[in-house]
């Protein structure tokens, strides 16, 4: 009976196994696939140089993914979790308001320099209309949480008497994320047009004060002087 037990031990783990490396694998391809998309954009990626990355056939790829549309959206999906999930491990709850915006506003932003190949792969989905990311399970659902935890984090600012009333919070976010978006995914023509360069050395930093401070100048409830209201 022992031996009866075992055996049934061993096949009770053998497709736990088989279920890990599927991911594994399924992993690798998403890793690799994230590279090709985000150095030669959706239309010059190729499923041949991703296999050619991953060291396994095109057969295997079309195995886990049944299209370049399908892995395409996967990737999507993959870098949208790693943001939020870079959000995520930033606790807003420790932070008094001015100093959790000031958190986020950073963290966010340091994601998209540390990370240049979002901005190049939610482009090309821009380019294409979102046709890919509207077909994600999950994309319209990941943000929630933080969406939320932000929506705390102003309203403790509200009640301290430090934020102004009526603020949305999509749009503020949309703003945090937009002001830091577009200025790295743009510097190159902004140097040239306002004849600044904007890839020298501290440039980055000086645009995330800039942002910082615009954001939480928007946020900060200044009363009006007497004679103005």
């Amino acid at each position: 009976m022992v031996e009866k037990r075992k055996r049934d031990s061993a096949s009770d783990a053998k497709p736990v196994g088989k279920k890990r490396d599927a991911e594994r694998t399924r992993l690798v391809i998403i890793q690799a696939a994230r590279e090709e998309f985000a150095e030669n954009g959706y239309d010059g990626a190729r499923t041949d140089r991703i296999a050619v990355r991953t060291g396994m056939s095109k057969g295997v790829l079309y195995h886990y993914f049944n299209s370049k549309d399908d892995l395409f959206v996967a990737v999507l999906e993959d870098i949208y979790l790693e943001l939020r999930s870079q959000n995520e491990a930033l606790v807003l709850d420790d932070f008094e308001p001015e100093a959790g915006i000031r958190e986020l506003i950073a963290h966010t932003y340091n994601y998209f320099v540390n990370h240049p190949e979002f901005i190049v792969l939610v482009n090309s989905e821009n380019l294409m209309k979102s046709q890919h990311l509207e077909r994600s399970q999950s994309v319209r659902s990941m943000f929630a949480p933080l969406s939320h935890r932000l929506g705390e984090l102003i309203s403790r600012g509200q009640e301290q008497g430090i934020f102004r009333a009526n603020v949305d919070i999509i749009e503020l976010y949309i703003s945090i994320v937009g002001l830091g978006y577009f200025f790295l995914s743009n510097r190159w023509t902004l140097s040239v047009v306002f004849n600044r360069d904007l890839l020298a050395e501290g440039a980055e930093e000086k645009r995330l004060a800039h942002m910082t401070e615009l954001v939480l100048d928007y946020l900060r409830n200044v009363k009006p002087m007497d004679g103005l209201k």
